[in-house]
């Protein structure tokens, strides 16, 4: 078998959508899987839908990701130009039109627009245009007279209109359509520039693409492509089509739910290799089940003949919690340097931030979280002293203002406020009076924090606040505890 080469050719409209990171991935991990070789193309004959910058951010997302490629734009590995309105350029697409033309498998079409309009009709309530096959009657004299006059025109694919296509996709098996469906699409726009469907099949061939990985939408069109590869005599490649992802209503992943694209997930707090290994279990699993994976595990262990048919759900619920689990794994001073920016929004006063982000790190599941966690740090926020009550801890009011007006004393007398000695003494302190070390935590932590949860326990609060401030939390949960 010869060596395995995929392709990721991302159009320059914007955004890397989740659906197309999915297919950059599942190439990458088929190709690296066998050893094989991964391309970069730039697909940009869409000249209207263009967007300035875009191509940064596709060179961004990948370096990020770590879906390095072996050939693109930046590194030329004989197959080149990888941009296609370089290869446009140099006249590739409309030569190969032009052969089709010779073998009888496109035409020249010069119908007007008005005449094109004129085909349209409704079917099961959307209009569509199956062109009528007009300028393949026109004999060769007459396509040169149009063509010397200067006509504008388009390239057809000849479809036959009797029998049948079948083609074959790794995940969907083989699928047969009607010849009579398959309507002669334009592969020259009247602008010269070749449409995506012809591109795409011109450059996998010419770049020697062993494995087209795709969304599902594209079934539709593969008839059309194996036409194109037989009509040229070209082997066809093996096709994985990728399963539709769905938002959790089963909607189709769009822009308005506010996290279709990798940028927006980056944004809303996410890491990068979270991100790479959700995008992963969209419509595939390994074998074993296991669920976090680094990009090394995926490449060992991908087989794209487990991919799922059915759409794949956008689980963010899913997403967060297997955020939580790298957020807890990664190295507590790359943790620190990327919570530091959420921290110091919250808190302004000379604490230990290193601490705080130390209390957070196995909280959290997306950095925003943080916010919520640490705002009691800044200031203490008005309670209610029915959160002294807590039947586990055998605590509620009564015995908590009396609790905290006998440690208080301790307290001030206590001059280590690190976190070992607090808890030592606190220890001490319920050994002797035969208290329960959470009949003594929770009084404390309640009236230091003001919060029913806190991300770290009564001592590490108060070794952040320090002494000064500790005493005075613990003096105004008495007087709320009194005034009853």
């Amino acid at each position: 078998m010869s060596k395995v080469r995929t392709r990721f050719a991302p159009s320059p409209t914007g955004r890397m959508h989740v659906g197309n990171l999915r297919t950059a991935l599942y190439a990458y991990l088929i190709t690296k899987h066998e050893g094989g070789d991964y391309i970069l193309r730039i697909e940009d004959t869409d000249q209207e839908r263009y967007v300035e910058g875009a191509v940064d951010i596709i060179y961004r997302t990948m370096k990020e990701t770590g879906l390095i490629h072996d050939e693109g734009p930046d590194k030329d590995g004989g197959c080149g130009p990888y941009v296609q309105s370089e290869r446009h350029e140099k006249g590739m697409y409309l030569e190969y039109a032009k052969k089709l033309v010779e073998k009888g498998e496109a035409y020249y079409c010069f119908c007007t627009k008005e005449r094109l309009e004129g085909l349209k009709k409704e079917v099961a309530g959307k209009e569509i245009m199956v062109y009528d096959k007009h300028c393949l009657s026109l004999t060769p004299e007459e396509v040169q007279a149009n063509l010397d006059a200067g006509m504008p025109y388009v390239i057809r694919q000849n479809n036959p209109t009797t029998g049948t296509t079948t083609f074959h996709d790794e995940i969907y098996g083989d699928i047969t359509v009607d010849n009579e469906e398959l309507d002669d699409m334009v592969l020259i726009k009247s602008d010269g520039y070749p449409t995506y469907n012809f591109a795409n099949v011109v450059d996998d061939h010419l770049m020697g693409i062993t494995h087209v990985v795709r969304g599902n939408e594209y079934l539709s069109s593969s008839p059309k492509y194996n036409r194109l590869y037989e009509a040229f005599g070209w082997d066809v490649p093996v096709y994985v089509h990728c399963p539709l992802i769905t938002d959790e209503n089963h909607h189709k992943l769009s822009k308005r739910s506010g996290h279709s694209s990798f940028e927006d997930l980056i944004e809303q707090g996410f890491l990068t290799e979270a991100v790479v290994n959700f995008v992963a279990l969209l419509g595939w699993s390994p074998a074993d089940n296991q669920e976090i994976m680094s990009l090394d595990e995926l490449v060992e262990k991908f087989d794209y003949r487990h991919i799922n048919k059915s759409p794949a759900v956008f689980d963010y619920t899913k997403l967060k919690w297997m955020n939580g689990e790298y957020l807890k794994k990664m190295d507590f001073d790359k943790f620190y340097e990327m919570a530091l920016p959420y921290i110091k929004e919250v808190v302004t006063k000379d604490y230990d931030l290193k601490k705080i982000a130390e209390m957070v790190q196995t909280r959290i599941e997306i950095f925003p979280d943080i916010k919520d966690h640490i705002d009691f740090f800044e200031e203490l926020p008005e309670y209610d002293v029915a959160m002294y009550t807590h039947k586990k801890m055998k605590t509620n009011a009564e015995n908590s203002l009396q609790l905290l007006k006998e440690v208080l004393p301790i307290l001030e007398a206590q001059d280590d406020f690190s976190n070992d000695a607090l808890f030592q003494t606190l220890k001490e302190f319920g050994k002797e009076h035969e208290y329960k070390t959470g009949f003594v935590m929770w009084p404390i932590r309640t009236a230091v924090s003001g919060k029913q949860m806190t991300p770290g326990g009564a001592t590490q609060l108060m070794e952040v606040f320090g002494k000064e401030e500790s005493i005075r939390r613990i003096k105004k949960g008495i007087e709320l505890l009194s005034n009853m």
